[in-house]
């Protein structure tokens, strides 16, 4: 069915880009439509971030109480999945519905269902062609296809935290953030959890002595992680599943309730039909200029984790595409994105955090840097909850002082990296951070101790 309307803008996604774009140019009396193949409300609100820190706060809650154990807390405790669930659906179930009002109440029209190119500025959706002068596109992204038989009995992160029961016995392909989050808080609930990492070592991004404390932190609560494993098969077997691995060149077999994709995400182009729209992508995403606009099709930005630029795939990044798209379609290409000082944080318990280079990356550029260690373990801040591993490096430039990087395990760090990200993005040397008075004992008045 053809729509002779012509919008402003259409909007694919409702993530923190998409509703951010679109609610801005709204809110300038563009006449924006938004399209939006899931429930409205994006990954981030309804299948991501928010809803695994609620199932997280249980883990911490046990984990807490656990250090504690013979310090003065006594009494076991143990996690409801059904409640706990129940309790983070109290967070997502209204989200969708209340998205939808709120971008109406804006003036703007929703639709429901995948939308593809027509031609450079016409979308369908659902048989409804819809044309735009301008169009983006921040859809996100998807699970990365797995080339195993038997993939089809793979679970997602979405479905992973709707799962009414945990599964006793839970396998995870892969070895990232998601896989590492999710195997602490199932552990915590009291799954077996194993971990298959292809690589010769889990969370690839992030600094590699780090990530071998948490590794020792993770088996220490008894999830069984192994690199150099790949995973060739699943089968289904009765209720449970069987895994058919090859582990450092050795063939294993696995029994498992429910294995999860934990092997990470790729654009969600598929589907966009962006050849008919002549927008030029690749592996990383739709292909734009320094300000977000398709290298091939000037009628379309891109922003978000579908897009290929030098951001992470991570909200906060999202949200500076986001504020950057929306001031380039109202007042034309001008702004542009400043990717340094932005935090990454893997939510295990305890938490790994990262910003800027890492050691490898500063060597791979020829930076002549300083790394400053220091082993927290013994520190107040850590002793005080009875945790066991705790860790910082960062990166000084040698030349000019001015911090390239910092990595951190330990309680709070997911906080204390933001002092670092600050700096970062501000050019501040090792002594302007180190002069920063925090409230002591908080986090912050740690801050210049890793200097």
């Amino acid at each position: 069915m053809n729509d002779n309307k012509t919008f402003d803008l259409l909007v694919v996604g409702t993530g923190v880009a998409a509703s951010s774009i679109a609610s801005r140019c709204a809110k300038a009396d563009w006449n924006v439509g938004i399209i939006d193949e899931r429930p409205f409300g994006g990954t981030c609100q309804l299948r991501g971030c928010d809803p695994k820190k609620v199932l997280r706060r249980g883990a911490e809650v046990i984990e807490a109480a656990r250090l504690m154990h013979h310090k003065g807390i006594d009494g076991e405790l143990r996690i409801d999945w059904h409640k706990l669930v129940g309790f983070k659906r109290t967070f997502t179930d209204s989200v969708p519905e209340s998205k939808e009002k709120s971008f109406r109440d804006n003036g703007m029209t929703t639709f429901h269902g995948r939308a593809a190119f027509v031609d450079e500025r016409t979308l369908e959706v659902d048989g409804r062609r819809l044309h735009a002068n301008k169009i983006v596109l921040a859809n996100g992204a998807r699970p990365r296809p797995l080339p195993i038989d038997g993939a089809e009995h793979l679970i997602h992160s979405d479905q992973f935290m709707e799962l009414e029961n945990l599964p006793h016995r839970l396998v995870f392909a892969g070895g990232g953030y998601i896989t590492f989050e999710f195997a602490h808080i199932a552990a915590r609930a009291g799954a077996d959890v194993t971990v298959l990492e292809m690589s010769e070592r889990p969370l690839g991004p992030f600094d590699a002595d780090l990530v071998a404390q948490l590794v020792e932190r993770s088996r220490s609560v008894g999830i069984d992680i192994h690199t150099n494993a790949r995973v060739e098969r699943i089968a289904k077997s009765g209720d449970s599943f069987i895994v058919d691995v090859t582990i450092d060149g050795q063939a294993e077999t696995l029994e498992a309730d429910g294995i999860v994709h934990g092997a990470g995400r790729v654009p969600a182009t598929d589907g966009l039909e962006l050849e008919r729209g002549g927008v030029r992508y690749g592996k990383r995403g739709i292909e734009v200029n320094e300000y977000l606009q398709s290298v091939s099709n000037a009628a379309v930005y891109a922003a978000g984790d579908i897009t290929a630029t030098n951001g992470l795939p991570l909200t906060p990044v999202a949200g500076l595409e986001a504020g950057a798209v929306a001031a380039n379609l109202l007042d034309g290409n001008s702004k542009t994105v400043d990717y340094s000082g932005v935090p990454s944080c893997v939510f295990t318990i305890p938490p790994l955090a990262a910003v800027g280079l890492t050691e490898q990356q500063a060597k791979e550029q020829g930076v002549d840097y300083e790394c400053r260690y220091s082993d927290m373990s013994s520190w107040y801040l850590v002793r005080r909850v009875g945790e066991t591993h705790a860790a910082a490096k960062v990166l000084i430039d040698k030349r000019s002082g001015r911090i390239l990087g910092a990595h951190l395990l330990g309680p709070e760090c997911e906080q204390m990296i933001n002092f670092f990200g600050i700096a970062i993005r501000q050019g501040w040397t090792g002594g302007e951070l180190k002069d920063i008075v925090g409230a002591y004992p908080s986090t912050a008045s740690y801050v210049g101790s890793l200097m």
